[in-house]
């Protein structure tokens, strides 16, 4: 299954192509540095697009990393591990768009 980036990436792409092009391949780059896997990689940016409390990109991730091979288990854990670092209120923040990309089957 063709999973398309969101409506907002899309218009983003289109309107700044060269910008989106360097951001991608800054990405690829930054994945490829290291012995990482898929799945490790999308959920560290997960925990970091909690942190930075970006809805956005929580769900992105999400998807990614189920897509990746990581279990809904492993994702809500990856939120969890970070309450004593950036706090419940926005942990708790997190869980629900978590849970609102696992509860729809992505």
């Amino acid at each position: 299954m063709s999973r398309q980036p969101h409506e907002h990436y899309l218009k983003l792409k289109e309107r700044h192509s060269d910008l989106i092009a360097s951001v991608e391949a800054l990405s690829t780059v930054a994945r490829n540095a290291g012995p990482l896997d898929a799945k490790t990689t999308h959920l560290i940016q997960l925990a970091a697009a909690a942190a930075t409390k970006s809805h956005g990109s929580t769900h992105s991730h999400t998807i990614r990393a189920l897509e990746a091979g990581a279990t809904p288990e492993e994702i809500r854990h990856a939120v969890i591990v970070l309450t004593s670092t950036i706090g419940f209120p926005t942990v708790a923040a997190a869980l629900a768009w978590v849970d609102d990309v696992i509860e729809r089957g992505h």
